[in-house]
């Protein structure tokens, strides 16, 4: 980790490793994730128990893979009334901001022609939510609650249970944020599940939530068959900060994504020298005082970088250019700056604006595009959980006017069929 200023050899280099990061090696696990796939595929749930066993350590049955009402009520004991508070007020700011996001169908009549569109919620939905180094009952509320006021039936989620041990806040997550049925199985494998369905687990028609990178390749295996939402890369934060900003704000919000893991990737551009030194010193003091140091550490030295460039707009172009997931705006007018921003997955305005308050209690989506993929995706949201379907209707006179055009059209592309199946009904038409 050291500072890179704009006039360093190294600048440009540097810079461009960040804007083409999207560089996951899911090929190294091809094979590996195939073959638990197309057992899961086959052999549905026995495969399901057998993977259980080897990679969590865990003796599921058939009888205990669903999560009871008897555990989620012991879920709730364990967990204290502040922290449920915490949960419901959290699931609460998330609803509403959801509840902005729906749309209705449409329609519109001309001439003879009907034209619109019906929008219907999916019939399921699967949610995975990460079981490993972390407990993330946020992830459950985030995917779990847009599903819901989107209108899905039924809101399936499948989270591994190493050693047999489930965290109590994400049970109680997925109950407050109306999750339907939830299963003890992690991996590709509860990916392959809810893609091809089991004796035990329904088949989905979308899967979204993050994992490790046997979860990213089997959902990237099984699109088509069902939707998803993304391949989610590295957490990653890009800062732009300007001489107002604060060096131990900075600091703070770089090891909160470091913190995640060791590929998290925390960036600050900034226009001010002094103040990418202080932010230099706050990281090795505010380290020194974290849990999770070992993990910080690796990422810090692995992927942060400090850029210093010499204007504000440099920094904005730059924060273009990479597209991050979470782009924070420590400057004199965020409004200003945001409003130059095209590419990224949340913006975060002014010094008192944390990314962790969009991690778990603002309202919008943190399911947010990774890898520079914001320049064409967006956070996930009600929209991901409907589908649209056109809707066409064209009476006898409306079809016998459009007749000539149509004919025309696909006589172009050598469709004779098509042409013929609009003039024979022109042809009814003119009869009478």
């Amino acid at each position: 980790m050291k500072i890179i200023k704009q006039s360093d050899s190294n600048f440009q280099s540097a810079l461009g490793a960040l804007v083409n990061r999207a560089n996951l090696d899911l090929v190294t696990h091809d094979e590996v994730v195939r073959e638990i796939l197309e057992r899961v595929k086959h052999e549905g749930d026995v495969a399901l128990l057998e993977y259980t066993s080897r990679f969590d350590r865990h003796e599921l049955t058939l009888e205990n893979m669903k999560v009871t009402r008897e555990e989620i009520d012991s879920a709730y004991s364990q967990v204290n009334d502040v922290e449920i508070e915490a949960l419901k007020r959290a699931a609460e700011n998330i609803r509403k901001f959801h509840e902005r996001q729906i749309t209705e169908s449409w329609e519109y009549e001309q001439d003879g022609v009907l034209l619109g569109q019906s929008q219907r919620p999916l019939g399921t939905a699967g949610i995975y939510v990460p079981g490993g180094k972390a407990s993330y009952p946020s992830s459950v509320l985030m995917n779990a609650i847009p599903a819901d006021v989107a209108g899905v039936e039924k809101v399936v989620m499948c989270s591994p249970a190493p050693e047999g041990k489930w965290s109590p806040h994400a049970l109680v997550a997925a109950d407050i944020a109306g999750v339907h049925s939830i299963f003890k199985v992690g991996g590709a494998q509860a990916v392959g599940a809810m893609a091809y369905g089991t004796k035990t687990i329904p088949r989905v028609d979308k899967i979204v939530g993050p994992g490790n990178i046997y979860v990213a390749l089997a959902k990237r295996m099984v699109f088509g068959v069902v939707d998803i939402d993304m391949i989610a890369g590295p957490s990653e934060v890009l800062i732009v900060a300007d001489d107002s900003a604060h060096a131990d704000f900075i600091a703070a919000d770089l090891l909160s994504q470091a913190e995640h893991d060791e590929e998290a990737v925390p960036v600050l551009v900034t226009c001010s020298e002094e103040l990418a030194q202080a932010v230099m010193k706050e990281l090795e003091v505010q380290t020194s005082r974290l849990s999770r140091q070992s993990i910080i550490k690796e990422s810090l030295s692995r992927q942060c970088r400090l850029f210093v460039v010499e204007s504000l707009d440099d920094a904005v172009s730059i924060a273009n250019d990479i597209a991050s997931e979470h782009l924070e705006l420590a400057v004199k007018d965020p409004q200003a700056c945001a409003r130059k921003i095209k590419n990224a997955g949340a913006i975060f305005l002014g010094h008192y604006t944390p990314e962790a308050i969009g991690d778990y209690f603002a309202g919008p989506n943190h399911v947010l595009p990774t890898s520079g993929t914001a320049r064409f995706s967006s956070p996930l949201g009600v929209y991901d959980f409907i589908k649209r379907t056109s809707i066409i209707s064209y009476s006898q006179e409306a079809l016998k006017k459009a007749a000539p055009t149509v004919k025309i059209l696909a006589e172009m592309e050598h469709l004779d069929a098509h042409a013929n199946a609009v003039s024979l009904r022109a042809r009814k038409a003119s009869e009478g």
